[in-house]
């Protein structure tokens, strides 16, 4: 098990090792392997990234934010601006989900609204738009249309679980309370944790998934 001197050292490095991030304005603390990204970015999407670099590293228990995403001068922009830069991203990268999606821009921050029938539709349209010139943050609450029964999706769950070579389905206990999932247990890895977060957010009608596993080293 890394000490918390050793996993803030490697989260450093992989946010250097990381192209799209400037880590010179970032700062790492490190608390019984719960990480502290502090400090500032100039994008949205550095930001994402960031968070994204530090995920990856082995150790992190929890991932805590504390970045400020202060845009350059050239890349301020009106949220009109911004709004109609968000519906043609949408248009393009996007289009199934375009018209069930509804837009509000608001000091930069895109927040999304409206309900399509898959989880994977939902990222989507985060996917498309965080890369944006002048966004500074985006909140998704695109609900999920589709229903189906409590049994079916702790059976898709587990079987995706089984189907992953480098999860063990056994270690992890899946909870279904309406468009809920918990999952409890265990796992190895945090390329482990993600791998069962993914298997349970691309079960049909999910909204919410907790995540209540621990890492065991």
């Amino acid at each position: 098990m890394k000490s918390d001197i050793q996993l803030q050292h490697d989260v450093m490095a992989e946010l250097h090792w990381e192209p799209s991030v400037d880590s010179a304005h970032l700062g790492v603390e490190v608390a019984d392997g719960i990480v502290t990204l502090t400090g500032h970015v100039a994008s949205y999407f550095e930001k994402w990234n960031a968070e994204a670099a530090a995920q990856r590293v082995s150790g992190v228990k929890a991932l805590v934010v504390n970045m400020e995403v202060r845009l350059p001068a050239l890349s301020q922009r009106s949220d009109e601006d911004i709004a109609r830069s968000v519906d043609s991203a949408l248009e393009w990268m996007a289009p199934e989900v375009k018209d069930k999606v509804k837009v509000l821009v608001e000091g930069g921050q895109v927040l999304l609204t409206g309900e399509v029938e898959w989880q994977y539709q939902k990222a989507a349209a985060t996917t498309a738009i965080r890369h944006l010139v002048g966004v500074t943050g985006v909140v998704n609450q695109i609900g999920l249309r589709q229903q189906v029964t409590r049994e079916q999706v702790k059976r898709e769950i587990e079987a995706a679980l089984t189907r992953q070579a480098r999860t063990d389905a056994k270690k992890i206990k899946v909870e279904v309370q309406g468009a809920n999932v918990t999952l409890t247990g265990s796992v190895e890895s945090w390329a482990e944790r993600q791998s069962a977060l993914h298997a349970a957010w691309n079960a049909p009608s999910v909204a919410n998934v907790t995540d209540r596993m621990r890492l065991s080293f």
